[in-house]
């Protein structure tokens, strides 16, 4: 047998030998483009789904986004030892470009971008399609296109940018500049807002919107200080009453209150199937890829890697001087020994890790925000929790912020106080004592406080820090070991050194 195999194998490179190099260079004709596959309107719907799964997938919000964006600002610090090294080296400053968390959030996004390159391309090819169908689901990959390469420019800068489909080893692209990618998202996002729908019935919740496409634009607007344009994308949002801020706070956080009122953009998950190895639609013992890991990462019950750090703790307000804290959104934010849970009340003396300083103590303070111990004290639970991506309240505090930069400090103060005195929260009103409002620097310092109390956590300070360390904003910097020409961006992968011909260490990020 050994030997038939031997003479095979020789006749096979003899013959290969004798071909001719343009005998092999041929397109198989049983096969296809990835765009030649779309050749109806049910394929194309999946093609658009997948892009979806890829957004929702381990590399991103189901695990390492929400840990690259918290670990890069001031709102996190170390569970423990038992936060891994390659995390607490994006926390410490130590992340550099071999680290696999950074390395997984940049390959996932890559991933989002050829997924809607290949439907954006293949739409030409589809059949029999309504052509208002057809033009919603290439608006939709457009814009899941357009927020990675939001994500991607605000983490490291410019970035490759892919419009076609790569079919080619060596058909990786150089870095384009910062600018080259600011245009690129200003044209896609403005482009495609006529053809995505003000919403969708039950059936379709989660895919994009109008008021999606228009929340993205106007962080991108922000981010490259221009807030007469971002105004303008915030103001159509508002008067679309669309959107409305939900009485209760905890409800943008809770499994069973998704997509509300307030919600704008989220990434759905629907059952607790987590493929911790790897990213493949179909986990290899089988079921569906549809459980967030959120809880099991930060919760006091869980694993509690993450938890908030003594800064943002101190941040939220009390109404009277030396009392704990009594904005309502800390309770919702945060877990503390005898707090209620799903099963009673917290005994912090069972919760592993490190404590928190907070009101002159050291105690165990945990997220509660994102977690379910709601409904459950399970040690171990990954589950349906979506994850809000851009919501009203965040609207809300971005007109704000351009209505101060523009002059209009009183606009900006009504709007604080719009997303302040929800049913829920009911937090006395700008000014106060602690936030005067005689000028447009003491309104900004109101906006930045109320920007991290609501949003704590929701994966925005990172973005916040680098656009205001951008423009000048920041009289301290808030990251310990931030240093000029190094960590204000991340160090561009490995990997992509290593495999795309048209990126090499000249390109990289300095410091790195």
């Amino acid at each position: 047998m050994k030997n038939k195999i031997f003479k095979i194998g020789l006749l096979a490179s003899m013959l290969l030998g004798a071909c001719s190099e343009s005998l092999l260079d041929k397109v198989n004709p049983n096969g296809g483009t990835p765009e030649s596959y779309y050749g109806t309107e049910d394929e194309l719907i999946k093609g658009v789904n997948a892009i979806y799964a890829a957004v929702q997938s381990n590399s991103l919000v189901a695990r390492e986004w929400f840990f690259l964006h918290d670990l890069r600002s001031d709102d996190a610090a170390s569970g423990g030892g038992q936060l891994e090294g390659q995390r607490a080296a994006v926390l410490n400053g130590a992340n550099d470009p071999a680290n696999s968390v950074s390395g997984a959030v940049w390959q996932g996004y890559f991933i989002v971008v050829h997924r809607a390159n290949s439907v954006i391309g293949g739409s030409a090819n589809t059949l029999n399609i309504d052509e208002a169908v057809k033009t919603r689901i290439v608006a939709e990959a457009r814009f899941l296109r357009a927020y990675a390469y939001a994500d991607l420019l605000a983490l490291w800068g410019g970035v490759p940018l892919y419009t076609e489909t790569v079919t080619s080893p060596l058909g990786g692209k150089p870095r384009s500049t910062v600018d080259e990618v600011n245009q690129f998202l200003i044209d896609e996002l403005t482009a495609i807002q006529a053809d995505l729908p003000l919403s969708y019935p039950s059936s379709d919740l989660g895919r994009v919107t109008k008021g999606a496409s228009q929340a993205l634009l106007a962080r991108v607007y922000m981010s490259a200080n221009d807030y007469a344009n971002a105004k303008i994308e915030l103001n159509k949002i508002v008067s679309s009453a669309q959107y409305s801020l939900v009485n209760a706070y905890v409800d943008n956080f809770k499994e069973e209150t998704g997509f509300n009122t307030e919600s704008i953009f989220e990434i759905g998950f629907f059952n607790s199937d987590v493929n911790w190895t790897g990213d493949g639609d179909i986990p290899s013992w089988g079921g569906v890829l549809e459980g967030n890991t959120r809880t099991q990462e930060y919760s006091s019950v869980g694993w509690r890697n993450v938890i908030p750090s003594d800064a943002l703790l101190a941040d939220y307000e009390s109404t009277f001087k030396g009392d704990a804290k009594t904005d309502p959104r800390f309770a919702v934010s945060f877990i503390r020994h005898g707090d209620p849970t799903a099963s009673g009340t917290l005994d912090t003396a069972t919760v592993q890790g490190n404590k928190s300083n907070f009101e002159g103590t050291k105690q165990k303070i945990s997220w509660r925000k994102y977690t379910s111990i709601y409904k459950s004290t399970a040690t171990y639970y990954t589950g349906p929790m979506d994850m809000r991506i851009i919501r009203y309240a965040e609207v809300l505090l971005n007109l704000a912020e351009c209505e101060n930069e523009l002059g209009n400090s009183a606009a900006a103060i009504t709007l604080l106080n719009q997303v302040r005195s929800r049913a829920s929260v009911a937090m006395p009103a700008y000014p106060t004592a602690a936030y005067p409002a005689n000028s447009k620097a003491e309104v900004f310092k109101a906006i930045v406080h109320e920007r991290r109390v609501e949003l704590g956590g929701e994966q925005i300070r990172n973005k916040d820090i680098l656009r205001w360390r951008k423009q000048g904003k920041l009289t301290t910097d808030p990251i310990s070991y931030f240093q000029a020409n190094k960590f204000e961006f991340l160090p561009i992968p490995n990997t992509e050194l290593a495999t795309n011909p048209n990126i090499t260490q000249a390109d990289q990020n300095p410091g790195y």
